[in-house]
Order: structure tokens, then sequence, then C-alpha cells
């Protein structure tokens, strides 16, 4: 996007100070409600535990599962029954560890952050001091393996990846539960986010291009390893979107067939296809005010008690943004009217929507959207859904109404997870339709 160090820094936190007494710390959690699966993984007890070894499995009927065996591998204590299925609870097996299932059971070797320590799916995140990195890589759930090769279905979600591109501001504890969701179908996760001052002060080849370079390589690498390895992107708000057209700019130049193994995309709360300063005054507002900005609200019933509303030009209501915000929101629109049409910053943008506008994979996409989102209008979704349609994409989409700025999984979980996996089972894996 050109050199912001400096341009985008000061004016922002001026800007910003119209509303930082109001701000706290941390990002909110827009994460859906959950009991027993709330929680972050934690680091293994000891260094022992990561060399835990069991052995009545052998290694031929591993050998198909290997990922990723130029990683160091932390390895958690196994011992879970594994359904030997074909998409059935028949049987079960004892998993036992061998070299093919260190393999299995990785994580991502991230430069300039520890080794990840293995994870205990359970162990509760509020008692875990984890580092922030710019990516994690979530293993399958053990009873969502099928070791035995049998079932088609394992074996292609197995060797799948979904890469989970994070909000503006968002954080790894952010993008878990969906990683939870995938990993308990028996996929392969990858959350990625980005340092919210790193954006800010971004330049090209700055930390920015160093985190996405590195999450590409990685992709690469492990996608070279074998035949039959494929990912699967689910992107969030703009800048989860823009990153994912940073990396099919850098996978392009690296192996432009990689993208040929992208078998599916989910946009969830995006795209603005057009450098729109409203849009991304909206997207700092709310990533500086969190729970205080009106983009965490969703449609509300005019005649709730205390509570300022608007209604729109389609008769949507939705709180009235508070004295501070509206402020904000005037000084950032008027900034980024600035930042957005310098040269480089536009020039840049433009490549990158002009890739996901008019280059994208052929594979299906999945966009989630609402009406109600006051960071990414619900009109600008669906021109951009009827512009990907007319140039023959496979495209689906949902239309959640009431729900807030990326918090339509928290706001309804049963329908967002029923999209995904009619979507996972239609478009990208249709070999597992039949097992449901």
């Amino acid at each position: 996007m050109g050199s912001l160090s400096g341009i985008l820094q000061r004016p922002l936190i001026a800007a910003a100070a119209v509303g930082f007494a109001s701000i706290s710390s941390d990002f909110p959690v827009i994460l859906p409600p959950h009991k027993s699966n709330d929680s972050e993984l934690s680091t293994s007890s000891s260094s022992s535990s990561l060399s835990s070894c069991v052995s009545h499995i052998s290694d031929s009927k591993l050998a198909n599962l290997s990922f990723i065996s130029r990683i160091r591998v932390p390895v958690p204590n196994i011992n879970f029954p594994i359904p030997n299925s074909d998409c059935s609870n028949s049987g079960h097996k004892l998993l036992y560890s061998s070299p093919a299932l260190l393999n299995l059971y990785h994580s991502a070797d991230l430069g300039k952050a520890p080794n990840p320590p293995a994870y205990n799916k359970h162990d509760d995140i509020s008692s875990t001091s984890l580092p922030e990195v710019s990516y994690r890589w979530h293993l399958p759930e053990p009873k969502a393996v099928d070791v035995s090769g049998t079932s088609d279905c394992s074996s292609a979600k197995m060797r799948t990846v979904v890469v989970l591109l994070g909000w503006l501001g968002a954080k790894q504890k952010h993008l878990k539960r969906y990683a939870d969701w995938y990993t308990s179908r028996g996929f392969h996760a990858i959350t990625f986010t980005l340092p919210m001052a790193d954006i800010i002060k971004y330049q090209p080849g700055g930390k920015v291009e160093d985190h996405i370079d590195l999450l590409v390589t990685h992709l690469a690498d492990w996608l070279e390893e074998e035949q039959g390895k494929n990912l699967v992107f689910h992107t969030f708000s703009n800048t989860g979107w823009l990153t994912y057209g940073v990396m099919l700019e850098k996978f392009q130049k690296h192996d432009p067939s990689v993208t040929g193994r992208i078998r599916g995309c989910v946009v969830d709360s995006a795209p603005v296809a057009a450098p729109d300063p409203q849009v991304w005054a909206s997207g700092f507002s709310a990533a500086f005010l969190k729970k205080r900005s009106v983009a965490t609200k969703g449609t509300t019933d005019a005649n709730e008690s205390g509570m300022d509303v608007l209604v729109d030009s389609t008769g949507v209501v939705a709180p009235k943004p508070a004295v501070t915000e509206a402020a904000l929101l005037l000084v950032l629109e008027k900034f980024f009217e600035v930042v957005l049409n310098l040269p480089t910053v536009n020039r840049r943008l433009s490549d990158v929507l002009g890739l996901l506008s008019a280059r994208q994979p052929s594979c299906p996409q999945l966009y989630i959207y609402s009406s109600a989102d006051r960071v990414i209008p619900a009109g600008s979704v669906e021109s951009f859904i009827k512009q990907q349609r007319r140039a023959g994409h496979e495209v689906r989409a949902c239309n959640f109404v009431s729900t807030p700025h990326v918090d339509h999984f928290r706001n309804d979980p049963k329908l967002y997870t029923s999209e995904l996996t009619n979507f996972l089972e239609d478009c990208v894996l249709t070999c597992c339709k039949q097992c449901h």
C-alpha cells in the first residue's frame, strides 16, 4: 500500500485521541458462546511430554498422513480413541506414537517467535500465557482422524488446510473458535493475524510483508511435499480480504500452479471492492473503540428505551453513534480521503483489489454478510457477488440481516456453521456429501 509510516501514524493517533478515554487494552472477543470448547490450547507441562511415544500403529498405515516433515514438531501426549470409520462409528483404535505420527502432530515453526507449544483443546485460555504470534497451526482433533486410510472423506479433510485471515485488530484468541470448528471436523487450520501497530506503520518490505511472506512460504512448502494437498481460505473483513489478495499475488510469483490447489474461499463481512474512505474510517474506528463502537451492535427495536437510533433509507434500524465516535469517524474519514488518494497507496490497493475482482482462483466462493453491518455495506458485498457470478464463478451467499460486523458466528452459530458445512460438502469436498 506504499509507505504509510509517519504519514499514517501521527494523524491516526491524533484522531484516535478523540475517543481514547473510553478505549480498553484488548479487542473484543466477538466469538460465539460455547461450553467446554471455549478454551485456548495450553503448553504441555514439560518438554518430556513432547516426545512421549507409543508404537502399535504401523508406519505404513500413517504414511499417507505425513505433513511438514521439515518443521520441528511439538507432540502432545495422545491416547485417544480414534474411530476407524468410513463415516460411521463402527470401531475404535488407540493411537500410539510412531515416527509417522510425529509428522501428523505438528505446529508451525514461527519466525521471530517461540516454537508453538503442544496444545490440549480443553485447557483454559485464561490460565495460559501464550505469545501473540502472526500465525498458528491448529491440528485436527484425534477423534476426527481416520488413521486406517479407508475413509475418502477423512483423507480429503486431512489433506486440506483452512487458512483463517483475521480482521483489523483480531488476535489469535479471537480466531481460535473458528479454528476449533474446523479441526473438530478433521481439517488442519491456520489462524493469521496482523498486529494493529504494524498495519498503522505499514511500508513495503516491512513487518507486515515479512509476516505474510512467512506464511506463504510455509504453505507453499507444505503443498510441494506431495500431491493431493489443498487450501481453503476463510477471510474476515476487508483486512483479511486484502491479506488474501496479497497472498494470491505472492503465490502467483512463487508458483502460479499453487492457486489451482485453492479449493474454496469463505468471505466473512467483506468486501468493498474500491478504496472507500468511509469504510476505512469505520473499520479503524471500530478497532479503536471496540465494544463501545456502534459497529458491534446489530439492528435494534426503534422503541427500545434509552437508545438513540437511526433509520436508513431501507428501513433498517441501528444504534446512533455517540458524540465521540461520530467525531472520530469524521476525522478518520477526512484523513483517509487524503491517504487513499496518495499515488503509491492508491496504486498498491488498486493492484490487490484488481486481482481479487478479476483474477481470483476458479474455486467456489461463499459470502457471509449482513444488512446491519456498520463497516461493510451489504450493497457493496451484493454488487461484488453479482460481478463474480457474471465472471463465471460458483458463488453462494447468506445475508444474516441483523448481525453486526464479523459477529455472525457469535450471534447465530447454528446458521453460520450450517452454511459452512453445506459449502464445504457441496463445493469443496464433494466426496464427503455421501457420508452425511
